[in-house]
């Protein structure tokens, strides 16, 4: 089988039958489905039960909100596809979005992670995502969020996938590990990149491969609110700490101090400040339990090309967001 497409969902009602029909409209037909449902209170999991017993199609109950991390990585572990495909319950995808992710997956068997182009669902104009990449301060970024999609249709190079609507190639996923658990919600698609560039893989955008976002649809923060803000207290953290080798980690420290203290004070004055905290002190607690990949001196020019994306990506922040600023779309 050629991929396996797996949706998370946690109360989903208004919009996962129409997610999972644009699946099953794709021109790519060599795929299953797995939908892993997080103890849905709402009509989505019966929406979920009634494609059961149609051909190529598998339903993951839990019991429990297990996150983001742990619930694709079940479905990647009952996948029989040769690539797996991410998408969430709050996307809709054109009918060739799986087969232009396969095509673009195919070019080079060093491509690890395809993303495509995620468009605003109610602003079909804009991007929401066109790869995501990280700055020095440590925040990770949505590239094109909120700008013309016109200025993003070329194939590129890109620092990650966002795992909305991104192609994985199974076999690196063997390789390098699934999605780290510690990361609840948010950065986990980033930190499974970063991972798969220290080791000279490549993730890649293909802008054929297009799908309508609705954004934060399931947690509810299409900017900002208290979980939200946790998740990015504590993920922000430990994004570069568990994926910088040592030395890396001790040069950048000045400028994550500083982008760590804007994050500080712009929770603040957004009225998130106590979970902004609280999400700090999970990540000094978490540290301690996480695997961090082991440094290879062989390694050494993927570690170099990493720290130059993170130099040339800071000053696209400052561009991206003086450009916003002043109404530049």
């Amino acid at each position: 089988m050629k991929a396996t497409v797996i949706i998370p969902n946690l109360n989903g009602a208004g919009w996962l039958r129409d997610s999972i029909e644009s699946i099953w409209a794709q021109t790519e037909q060599d795929f299953e489905l797995i939908v892993v449902d997080n103890a849905s209170t709402d009509e989505s999991l019966a929406v979920a039960r009634s494609y059961q017993g149609r051909p190529r199609y598998r339903l993951i109950e839990n019991d429990r909100n297990t996150g983001f991390s742990f619930a694709v990585n079940q479905g990647i572990r009952a996948a029989q596809g040769e690539y797996v495909a991410l998408f969430n319950n709050d996307a809709f995808a054109e009918p060739a979005w799986l087969e232009n992710l396969l095509a673009a997956a195919a070019a080079d068997p060093r491509i690890f992670a395809v993303g495509g182009l995620m468009l605003r669902h109610f602003e079909r104009t804009l991007a929401d995502d066109a790869g995501d990449y990280v700055t020095l301060l440590g925040f990770a970024c949505k590239r094109g969020d909120g700008m013309k999609a016109s200025r993003y249709t070329k194939p590129c190079r890109i620092f990650s996938a966002c795992g909305g609507a991104a192609l994985y190639r199974k076999s690196i996923l063997d390789e390098i590990g699934l999605f780290d658990e510690h990361f609840f919600a948010y950065y986990e698609d980033v930190d499974i990149s970063w991972r798969a560039n220290s080791l000279g893989y490549k993730n890649v955008y293909c802008p054929a491969a297009r799908c309508y976002h609705i954004c934060g649809a399931t947690t509810g923060a299409v900017r900002y609110n208290s979980f939200k803000s946790v998740q990015s207290g504590r993920n922000s953290i430990l994004l570069p700490y568990k994926n910088m080798p040592l030395l890396m980690f001790v040069l950048n420290l000045p400028f994550l101090a500083l982008g760590y203290l804007l994050k500080a004070v712009m929770f603040r004055l957004r009225g998130f400040g106590p979970a902004y905290g609280q999400g700090f002190r999970e990540a000094l607690k978490a540290m301690g339990k996480l695997e961090k990949p082991k440094f290879r001196l062989k390694n050494l020019p993927c570690y170099l090309l990493i720290q130059l994306w993170l130099v040339a990506d800071t000053f696209r922040y400052i561009l991206y967001r003086a450009q916003r600023a002043l109404g530049v779309t």
